[in-house]
């Protein structure tokens, strides 16, 4: 059997334009895991602002990261020690 030159280099043709076409499609695949990437990163974004300013809305100020007892007795302290000096004057 005969195989024509031209036959082989349409089919290496084909092969090309089939793996070329493969590529193109792929090179926008990222895009279909980024997307709900993005809308799950804004969406604990704006969880994140929501506790912020539902919390300074309550307690007018922002909330202090790490409040252990120490600072929560801390906090008492002071509040009792400027009502007194408040109620003094």
């Amino acid at each position: 059997m005969f195989i024509s030159p031209h036959s082989e280099h349409r089919k290496v043709e084909k092969v090309e334009t089939e793996t070329r076409q493969r590529i193109e499609r792929m090179a926008w695949i990222w895009l279909e895991a980024a997307l709900p990437l993005g809308i799950i990163a804004g969406m604990l974004c704006v969880m994140g602002n929501a506790q912020y300013f539902i919390h300074k809305a309550y307690h007018g100020r922002p909330k202090h990261i790490g409040n252990d007892m120490w600072d929560v007795a801390m906090e008492r302290r002071d509040k009792k020690l400027f009502e007194n000096l408040s109620s003094s004057d």
